[in-house]
C-alpha cells in the first residue's frame, strides 16, 4: 500500500482530508502534530514532530519513507498571519521538507498554496493568464516556495503541484473567520457587525477542500492548480443566507465595519485546470455548505451548555 505523510493534520483543511482519508482506505496514513495525539484509531500513525526543528525533519522522513506527502502545516493566526516573520521560517521548514522527502524516496507531492500570489488587481484569477504579484510576506512566501518547489521538481524528477486556496468556511473554521464569526453571533443572540459586503468574493466548503487536494494528489497533474468554486458570490449574499437560516436578519449589521482598502472588489478563481485536468467539480453549493456549517455549530453550542 502507497504511504501518505499529511502535515497540518489536525488543522482546518487537514483534519477534514484524514477523515476523507480513513474512509477510502487508500493509503497507509501518517500524519504529523506538534502535541501529542491520542492513537484512538490503529490506521493512523501519528507522529510529534516541530516541523521548524530542522533536526526533526529528515529523522521523520527516514523513520516513514513516504511514497506521497500532504503538506499543509502553516502558521495561519487570522489577522497575523498576513504580514508574520513566521511565514519565512515555515519556507524554510517546507524546503528541508520537500528535501528530505526527495532523499527518502518520495514520489509524489502536493503542497498548499493561496490566491494571495496573485496580483489582485486582475480579480479573476487563471494559473495561465493571472500575473503573480503578492503584496503581504504571507503571499510572497508563498509564491517563493511554489517557484522553488517546481525548480527543485524539476532536477529531482519528483512529481508535484500546487493548490492554490481561494476562500474556505465550514466546521472547524477558526471563530474569528467570515462565516464562523457571524453564525457564531447570531446564535449567541449577538449583532453582527459587518463592512458593507458588497466585496465579490469565491467561497468553497472545506470538506470540498479537502476533496479537491485529495483529487489532486491522486492525479498527474503537475504545477499550480486553483482550489475554488469558480462561482463569484458578494460577501453580503453570504451574510443574509446565514441570517436567514437562523431567522435573524434584525441582528445584521452591514457597513457597521470599514472595508479595508487594500480590499480588492472582485476576486474569483478559475477552476479549468481543476475541472479538466484533475477532473474534479465542487459537490457542496453554498446552500448546502452553510446549513451543514451552522448545524455544527449549533451542535458545539449544544455540548457546552
Amino acid at each position: 500500500m502507497k504511504k501518505l505523510l499529511i502535515t497540518g493534520a489536525r488543522g482546518f483543511i487537514g483534519r477534514h482530508c484524514l477523515q476523507l482519508l480513513l474512509e477510502r482506505k487508500n493509503f497507509e496514513i501518517h500524519a504529523v502534530s506538534r502535541k501529542e495525539q491520542k492513537k484512538d484509531r490503529l490506521d493512523v500513525h501519528w507522529h510529534k514532530v516541530d516541523l521548524l526543528d530542522p533536526r526533526q525533519v529528515p529523522q521523520l522522513l527516514a523513520r516513514v519513507k513516504p511514497s506521497h506527502l500532504l503538506h499543509f502545516a502553516w502558521y495561519a493566526e487570522p489577522g497575523k498571519f498576513w504580514n508574520s516573520i513566521e511565514n519565512f521560517h515555515w519556507v524554510r521548514a517546507s524546503l528541508s521538507l520537500l528535501q528530505a522527502f526527495s532523499v527518502y524516496g518520495g514520489k509524489r507531492v502536493v503542497l498548499a498554496g493561496s490566491c494571495s500570489e496573485y496580483d489582485w488587481k486582475y480579480g479573476y484569477c487563471s494559473e495561465e493568464n493571472t500575473p503573480l504579484l503578492p503584496s503581504t510576506p504571507y503571499g510572497i512566501c508563498k509564491h517563493s516556495l511554489q517557484i522553488m518547489m517546481a525548480a527543485y521538481s524539476k532536477q529531482t524528477g519528483i512529481s508535484s503541484a500546487w493548490g492554490r486556496i481561494f476562500f474556505l468556511y465550514g466546521p472547524h473554521e477558526h471563530p474569528n473567520r467570515l462565516v464562523s464569526s457571524v453564525t457564531l453571533s447570531l446564535l449567541n443572540g449577538s449583532p453582527a457587525h459587518c463592512s458593507h459586503g458588497k466585496q465579490i468574493r469565491d467561497y468553497l466548503y472545506v470538506q470540498d477542500v479537502a476533496e479537491a487536494f485529495l483529487a489532486l494528489l491522486q492525479s498527474e497533474v503537475q504545477g499550480p492548480v486553483n482550489i475554488a468554486s469558480g462561482r463569484p458570490i458578494a460577501i453580503k449574499e453570504i451574510i443574509i443566507k446565514i441570517a436567514e437560516k437562523l431567522n435573524r436578519k434584525d441582528l445584521v449589521r452591514l457597513g457597521a465595519l470599514s472595508a479595508s482598502p487594500d480590499e480588492p472588489d472582485f476576486l474569483v478563481g478559475n477552476i479549468g485546470r481543476l475541472s479538466k485536468e484533475v477532473g474534479w467539480r465542487p459537490k457542496y453549493s453554498i446552500d448546502q455548505g452553510l446549513t451543514k456549517t451552522i448545524s455544527w455549530w449549533k451542535s458545539r453550542s449544544n455540548d457546552t451548555q
